[in-house]
């Protein structure tokens, strides 16, 4: 069964992944942290952010003998292009997130061209697009704005210096309640008074 937005029904608890199981479920617990801090935003009506269900094409469904059938065939449609999107303080929204364990650097082959290309339009049609990167060995939390991640895209360097995105980049807050708030580090990066 397909449910819509995440695949959670409403009013299910959200269940955190405990363990860390290689690169299996890398990401899936940063992800879970931002699902549960928009489920946060949504409910104060702070801003309306979702995890974009990922297209695919249905193919077979067999018949359970209930009411739905279960989809036993698929295949992806076409390349998703990021992960979340929304409007926030009357602006359109669209990130990509992502994990790593390096230490020195967010390597670029973890993001694909196809993405960094719609950032990048988002960014141009006047949208708030970024990047939100989890240094899992840091216990960090960093948004770097789509610009950033583009100029690095078009190097011969690979990957994008930690340094560079502690400096050009916001620490996103972590907490018990909005678990990575990092509408306050998009606020201090779009949102600042000059």
């Amino acid at each position: 069964m397909i449910n819509y937005p995440n695949g959670v029904k409403k009013n299910k608890k959200v269940q955190h992944p405990k363990t860390f199981d290689g690169n299996k479920n890398r990401g899936m617990v940063f992800e879970d942290k931002i699902n549960t801090s928009n489920e946060i935003y949504r409910t104060k009506n702070v801003a309306i952010i979702y995890k974009k269900p990922t297209p695919i094409k249905v193919v077979k469904i067999t018949n359970t003998g209930l009411k739905q059938g279960k989809i036993t065939e698929a295949y992806y449609e076409r390349p998703s292009t990021t992960d979340y999107n929304g409007i926030y303080r009357q602006k359109y929204i669209d990130f990509e997130a992502k994990e790593t364990l390096n230490k020195t650097s967010f390597p670029m082959h973890n993001i694909h061209a196809h993405q960094i290309e719609h950032l990048s339009r988002i960014k141009a049609m006047g949208g708030i697009s970024f990047l939100i990167v989890s240094f899992r060995a840091f216990n960090e939390v960093y948004i770097l704005d789509a610009g950033v991640v583009e100029k690095y895209n078009h190097t011969t360097r690979r990957s994008i210096p930690y340094e560079v995105i502690k400096k050009e980049g916001i620490l996103v807050p972590q907490g018990y309640v909005i678990r990575i708030d990092y509408l306050k580090a998009v606020d201090e990066l779009y949102f600042k008074e000059k």
